[in-house]
This record gives structure tokens, sequence and C-alpha cells, in this order.
């Protein structure tokens, strides 16, 4: 298992494992979540999106946003195959480590609060809720932000 920045040539697979990962939740919402409608170029010529390969094959994928005082999870999309596997859970300790080398202090995210799954699988993780909003990108849908520390400890 590796993870690598992502790059131009990379697009079109981005949006397809995207489309495919989040599939369950266009179904339940009624509509594609924001991750499923974004542009993915300028992230990626940011160096936001970050690929997780498994033999070979893209199993994952992270967008991270370096902020002044946190890095910002913007989607972790593990591919339909790969689901249930723990690759998840490796981008998001690939999102704890890198916010340590960008020596900042806690890691953030935010989903949509009938996304249930997802909020059960980051409390676990370690994140808590730091508050509901509405999201103001698609109306009568409310946000969960949640946001971890990161052990400072382990900081180098």
């Amino acid at each position: 298992m590796t993870i690598r920045r992502a790059l131009a040539g990379d697009l079109q697979a981005i949006v397809s494992l995207t489309e495919a990962a989040y599939a369950p939740y266009t179904a339940l919402l009624g509509a594609p979540p924001v991750p499923v409608t974004e542009d993915y170029a300028p992230r990626i010529e940011r160096g936001e999106v970050w690929l997780l390969e498994s033999g070979g094959d893209l199993a994952g994928l992270i967008v991270l946003e370096r902020q002044k005082d946190h890095a910002m999870i913007f989607s972790v999309a593990a591919a339909p195959g790969f689901q249930g596997k723990g690759f998840g859970i490796a981008l998001l300790k690939f999102a704890d480590e890198q916010t340590r080398l960008w020596r900042l202090p806690e890691v953030r995210l935010y989903t949509n609060a009938r996304m249930e799954r997802n909020i059960a699988l980051n409390l676990a993780y370690g994140f808590h809720e730091t508050g509901r909003r509405p999201n103001p990108y698609r109306p009568g849908w409310v946000l969960v932000d949640m946001a971890k520390a990161v052990d400072e400890i382990t900081m180098a």
C-alpha cells in the first residue's frame, strides 16, 4: 500500500472513484454529495489530492487542505472493492501524519448529518463533533463539523 500525490493525468480516475464511493450516499440523499460534484483539477494542481494504491490499483483517495491553524479533510473515499478493509483508516492516519508534518494542532472535517456511518467511523477514530450547521450549497441539508487533535508528542 502506497500513498502519493495525485497528478493531472489522474483526474478521471479520481472522478470515477469518488462517484463510485459516494454512490450509496447519492441514493440516500437524493442528490450527489458535494465531493461528487467537485472540480478536482484545481485541487490536484494545489497538491491537495492524495491517492492510495494497493497492488497497482487505486484503492482510495483523500483531499486534504492546509489551513492556517488546522488541516481540513474535504473528502475520504475508498473504492467499492476496497471498502471495509481498513483503507479509510489508513487515509485518516495519513491525514494525521500530514497534519503533524505541517506542524498544525488539529485535523477537521465535515460530513452530512444523514451519513450516520461516516459519523460513527469518525467518532470511533477519535474525532469529536464540534457543531452542526446548514449546508451552504444544499438547502435543507445539515453538516456535522468534527475535529481531532493531533498528538504533539509524536511531532518531530
